[in-house]
């Protein structure tokens, strides 16, 4: 069986989960745009926090009016664009 050569998801404290955490709810409430770093992804173009489903532990994001869904671990950090 051959193993994928997909680099290992790092892994990350709670407090920096929960930080990141607190920034999509913000972002979500505030209705401000983001630019999501992706884990082993391209940044995305700059986004509106839709949803947080804390079952299925995935955030929606709507890009260029397109719902897109991202797993929350996949989430390496929560940025505001310099536009």
């Amino acid at each position: 069986m051959e193993m994928s050569k997909k680099p290992k998801r790092p892994t990350r404290d709670e407090f920096v989960l929960e930080e990141l955490g607190e920034r999509l709810v913000e972002a979500m409430r505030e209705k401000e745009r983001v630019v999501l770093d992706v884990w082993a992804e391209e940044k995305t173009p700059p986004c509106t926090v839709v949803e947080l489903d804390a079952r299925t532990s995935r955030v929606g994001v709507m890009v260029n009016g397109t719902k897109q869904w991202i797993p929350f671990l996949d989430i390496m950090s929560v940025e505001y664009p310099r536009d």
